[in-house]
């Protein structure tokens, strides 16, 4: 991957005078997630993390994403606020695009997380809904289950073209997952809604960060950490299933929210639509980002193949 965005040592240094960080010595771009243009910006006071927003993140949004994270970070959780600059400001514009400043947080993401890292996870999860019980704003979810079915609509028939029989399984799974969603059954707060092991940074066992909080919003609580199971507890291609790592996680969770006995009986179901919302806009980004785009193209079968551990019966064919 690449950064979209170029920013010049110039633009950067003068962008860099609106706040009390020292002067430039070095930016690099890196390959932080595929949604923004992001560079690490060394200055003579610290190290810090410029993102420039693109086009899937709405600058409407970012005053509930920076009210989260401050929110976060002033209940001792390990989140990278924005930096204000000298006039209180953390949103600002650079190159014609959305900016901020970040802080930046020590730690190495993961791609192979360990049980033990995954009951640090889980744990993580659970004091950060502890810390927003007392949040105000709220956002809808973006992807949120009112937009899988018009999602799956617009990737229509060509869904085959990804694999033979996708359009039948990922059909027949959707209706029966909507047909038995929670809704308002569930305890609802702002959520994550994608931490993945590569928007945890780990020092050992340690969680050192929780990062990329752009698709965060209100939605049911416990649909976040079945989310993260569903991305934690199997190998990148969504075939081997790793017990101890899903166990630790829930572990971790019930440190903070001890599972109810209906949030139990309704995890499966959770975790099958956090398995069609990424098939989906997986899907959807195959079919349409062109061969020579920047952004790297995620293989809508390793979710597929996920859905297929939650509930055997809606998967026939395409995995």
């Amino acid at each position: 991957m690449a950064v979209y965005t170029h920013v010049s040592a110039e633009a950067l240094s003068a962008f860099l005078a609106r706040y009390d960080v020292g002067e430039l010595v070095s930016a690099k771009g890196i390959a932080e997630g595929v949604e923004n243009s992001n560079y690490l910006v060394d200055t003579t006071r610290g190290r810090f993390i410029l993102t420039l927003y693109e086009k899937r993140v709405a600058a409407d949004d970012l005053p509930f994403f920076m009210a989260l994270l401050d929110h976060l970070d002033a209940k001792g959780l390990p989140v990278p606020p924005a930096i204000k600059d000298r006039d209180g400001r953390e949103i600002q514009e650079l190159a014609g695009r959305p900016a901020c400043l970040i802080k930046f947080l020590s730690g190495v993401s993961l791609s192979h997380p360990t049980p033990a890292q995954a009951l640090a996870a889980g744990e993580a999860m659970g004091a950060m809904h502890r810390a927003v019980a007392d949040f105000a704003p709220t956002r809808a979810n973006s992807m949120g289950v009112e937009t899988w079915r018009p999602l799956f609509e617009r990737c229509g028939r060509s869904l085959d073209d990804i694999a033979p029989g996708l359009y039948d399984d990922l059909g027949k799974a959707l209706e029966s997952v909507l047909a038995r969603w929670p809704g308002d059954a569930l305890d609802r707060g702002a959520i994550h809604a994608d931490l993945f092991p590569d928007n945890v940074l780990m020092l050992g066992d340690q969680v050192a960060g929780l990062i990329d909080f752009y698709f965060a919003c209100t939605d049911i609580r416990v649909y976040d950490l079945a989310v993260m199971h569903s991305a934690w507890s199997f190998d990148a291609q969504g075939r081997g299933f790793d017990a101890g790592v899903g166990d630790g996680l829930i572990a971790g969770y019930e440190r903070h929210f001890p599972l109810s006995a209906f949030e139990r009986a309704q995890f499966n179901t959770l975790a099958s639509g956090a398995c069609i919302r990424f098939a989906l806009s997986r899907a959807w980004d195959w079919l349409n980002t062109p061969p020579d785009a920047l952004v790297v193209r995620k293989d809508p079968l390793a979710y597929v193949r996920r859905l297929k551990h939650y509930d055997p019966e809606l998967v026939k064919r395409s995995a």
